[in-house]
């Protein structure tokens, strides 16, 4: 101002409002808002600085859910941009009419915009500031629509650009909490750990609170997949202290714990709260998986079934295939183990092109699951040796016992039926193996983990027991299985 550069001190109080926001600081962004505006209002004729001006307003309607509302003043934005010849308000714009896009459902669009916009940032014709947020705003919107490919391929760009730019310290954390998400993704669960902690340091260089959030939950759901809870249970604090958002880690963590009440009650009271349909999709599976594991399978299906319809209006990335892999588990847990083998196959097959060794693991696990349930018994130790390998190879110690647990059941089950067809009883393989577990005094509960099923289900199975070998009480039952060698 002092001198005489006017428009250039427009878009430095855009750029100090805008920091400002991203911090969380809104009264003061919005001075620094209100300044700019005012210093555009007593310009004479049109000026490119019109349009940096609309970037606040798009970002407030986006946060707000006012997608539509943001689609059409970035578009403004854009048509003043174009007439200028402002390469970075043009690019911010297409951004924002991407994300927007996105968010409405409507991803194609969306992505072409945003394809759109880097490729100003790829052509080095922005300035940095502008890159880094472009970067970090496109890598955004393609993980919120688990466009995991075009989420690496952007991550790698980005971490490139931030070699190149050592002084730029204000995205190198994001970089490296993008870079973790991705290693953990193929496996790489050491490195991922490293790169979340230095993510960790550079945002509290920048002092951003808000974004230390996301460092701690990543190191947490590492932590917890290796069965170091205790450390989980202090990285999902820290994130919580951050003002980030534990769930559905910390859910899953309690699960893990034994501590299922408090594991239901975790992840209901985030779904309820959460109406943004995206959002709800990040805790639908978890919701899925801890549902089947205390035995409520019509829950579980009801959260199985919306996530499959999210993943029905965003046909992008690996949301489809998520879906699949719940709609698997839950056709296992309610006993029909064909169609649920199905759809865990064409999960780890996508899994597995995708390069997620955890991933395809688990789901081979529960493959081998369902072949059991088939009487398909080598298939089912193939498969379960496999899972074994690969969750030992990456520390995955829960998961190891899991299919520890699950391989011993398979053992005996293979010993009885060497001594009793299941012809002879009238009961079918995995009759047989829930008769085994109740003679060995297994509960129901017991018996619905060892097998990955619902409590429900082993009910049923009872009573079908029950009906073929005329026998009215599990005692009966047990003293059966002993008298034919089951056991």
């Amino acid at each position: 101002m002092e001198a005489g550069r006017a428009l250039n001190a427009v878009r430095c109080a855009v750029w100090a409002g805008l920091d400002l926001a991203f911090r969380g600081e809104m009264g003061r962004a919005t001075g620094w808002f209100g300044r700019a505006h005012r210093l555009v209002a007593v310009e004479e004729g049109a000026c490119a600085e019109e349009g940096w001006l609309l970037m606040p307003a798009v970002m407030g309607q986006r946060a707000g859910g006012d997608y539509a509302g943001a689609y059409a003043t970035a578009g403004r934005a854009v048509v003043i941009a174009e007439r200028f010849g402002d390469a970075d308000l043009l690019a911010l714009a297409l951004q924002e009419q991407g994300h927007s896009r996105v968010r409405e459902g409507r991803v194609e669009e969306g992505l072409r915009l945003l394809d759109e916009a880097m490729v100003a940032v790829t052509a080095n014709d922005l300035s940095p500031i502008v890159t880094g947020v472009i970067y970090c705003e496109v890598i955004d919107a393609c993980r919120a629509v688990y466009e995991l490919r075009r989420a690496q391929e952007w991550t790698e760009a980005l971490a490139a650009w931030c070699r190149q730019q050592p002084g730029m310290v204000a995205f190198t954390g994001q970089c490296l909490v993008y870079r973790a998400e991705i290693m953990e993704l193929h496996g790489a669960w050491r490195d991922a750990l490293v790169e979340a902690e230095r993510a960790g340091e550079r945002f509290r260089q920048e002092k951003r609170q808000g974004a230390s959030a996301q460092s701690s939950y990543r190191q947490a759901e590492i932590h917890r997949l290796q069965g170091a809870f205790a450390a989980a249970e202090e990285a999902y604090r820290d994130a919580s202290r951050c003002g980030g958002d534990p769930q559905p880690g910390l859910a899953l963590l309690r699960l893990a714990e034994g501590n299922e009440g408090a594991a239901v009650a975790a992840i209901r009271r985030a779904i309820e709260e959460t109406t943004e349909p995206l959002e709800r999709a990040r805790l639908l599976p978890a919701c899925v998986e801890i549902m089947l594991a205390v035995g409520e399978t019509q829950a579980a299906r009801s959260a199985c079934d919306e996530l499959g319809g999210v993943a029905e209006n965003y046909r992008t990335g690996v949301l489809p295939v998520i879906a699949t892999a719940t709609r698997g588990m839950v056709q296992l847990a309610a006993g029909d183990a064909r169609s649920a083998l199905i759809a865990l196959r064409k999960a780890a097959q996508a899994w597995r092109e995708l390069d997620a060794p955890y991933e395809t693991a688990r789901m081979r696990m529960f493959m081998g699951t369902a072949c059991r349930a088939l009487a398909d018994d080598e298939t089912a130790a193939l498969e379960l040796e496999a899972a074994r390998a690969v969750f030992e190879r990456l520390g995955a110690a829960p998961d190891v016992e899991r299919v520890d647990s699950i391989t011993r059941d398979a053992a005996a089950a293979e010993e009885a039926s060497g001594h009793v067809p299941g012809s002879v009883l009238g009961l079918t393989p995995r009759e047989q193996v829930v008769l085994r577990l109740v003679a060995a005094g297994k509960h129901n509960r017991e018996i619905a983990s060892a097998l990955v099923i619902s409590e429900h289900t082993v009910a049923r199975h009872m009573q079908n027991i029950f009906a073929k070998l005329d026998v009215s009480s599990r005692t009966a039952a047990s003293a059966y299985a002993h008298e034919h060698h089951l056991v």
